[in-house]
């Protein structure tokens, strides 16, 4: 009995290191930052639960999208989840860069954004951004009586403003399109109310997100094509996705972490590297917040359902990044 005991008593001091590493993020708080978008918080916390599940005490904050960038460039936040490659480009360069800033992943990818409208003016022939030029045109898309379009556009400070705002004056739309921006749920609801009223509408959007769930592609609205691709900044990318040329870059979305972070943190980094949503899986849980269930509670249920059916490949993160030395 003697020697059974000794002998356990030896495995468990050995195995001491091990039970340890299981949690290699104890002791250590980590700031995420994430942006206002309600529909950006599912896959974030995610990202939350599985530096949990290493130990780590996590502590977000909510900031707009450029300041998120400019938060993780100063150090004053560890890592933002939402980062788009190509939109955000002009943020990653402001916020100090390759110097201070790594893109981790893919973790989301084949992202589109573009501009739709209603599906009877696109078979009447509005197929194309550019034939907002005719102010003819224009005019059956004016909601306020101006003469110019309306075009539920993009919110101040995020990286599609700098898109939107680039095309109205490369195309020559500065005269026969107003880019209406604000809070992009409450224009969108009024761009909704108008198509319920069969009236033209004109907005812009992205997937993943709930709009082309309630104003469906091919069925209730559709994509417009562009004159021809140009970015701001000289940006190079493709813009073609499904035989039209969308205008915007098809981009992937990566977490956008400081160099200091994932040096002083490996565990953390080699979880952020492996983690992976599918974007359709983010679609179905925004339909899920645009048909009522979008409380704090409500995306805490749907992360714990979305983990509790990716649970090997989840743990399997886990594991992987508890692991490392």
């Amino acid at each position: 009995m003697k020697h059974f005991t000794l002998t356990t008593a030896l495995a468990l001091v050995l195995a001491l290191p091990a039970l340890a590493q299981d949690k290699p993020g104890e002791g250590v708080t980590v700031r995420p930052v994430a942006s206002p978008i309600a529909e950006e918080l599912f896959q974030a916390r995610i990202v939350y639960k599985g530096l949990e599940a290493l130990g780590y005490t996590v502590e977000p904050s909510q900031v707009e999208i450029q300041t998120a960038h400019l938060a993780v460039g100063t150090g004053d936040a560890d890592f933002y989840t939402a980062h788009w490659e190509l939109l955000h480009e002009a943020f990653f360069q402001e916020s100090g860069g390759d110097a201070v800033l790594q893109r981790v992943g893919p973790f989301v990818e084949g992202m589109v954004q573009g501009y739709l409208v209603d599906k009877k003016s696109y078979d009447a022939g509005v197929k194309n951004l550019g034939d907002f030029k005719d102010p003819a045109i224009a005019a059956k898309f004016d909601a306020n009586g101006d003469g110019t379009a309306d075009l539920a556009g993009c919110v101040p400070g995020w990286g599609c403003e700098r898109v939107i705002e680039h095309h109205l004056t490369e195309y020559g739309l500065r005269d026969t399109v107003t880019h209406n921006q604000g809070e992009y749920n409450a224009l969108m609801a009024d761009t909704i109310a108008r198509f319920q009223n069969g009236q033209p509408i004109l907005y812009f959007t992205w997937t993943p997100y709930w709009v082309s769930g309630a104003l469906v592609p091919g069925k209730d609205v559709e994509w417009l094509d562009v004159p021809y691709t140009s970015l701001p900044d000289g940006v190079e990318a493709n813009t073609e996705f499904n035989g039209k040329n969308l205008g915007f870059a098809v981009d992937n979305m990566y977490i956008l972490a400081s160099d200091k972070f994932l040096a002083d943190n490996p565990a953390a980094a080699k979880f952020l590297s492996e983690v992976k949503i599918d974007i359709n899986d983010i679609s179905a849980q925004n339909k899920l917040m645009a048909d009522g269930a979008a409380s704090s509670e409500d995306i805490d249920k749907q992360v714990a359902d979305w983990i509790a059916a990716h649970q090997a490949e989840f743990d399997g993160w886990v594991a992987d990044a508890a692991a490392v030395k």
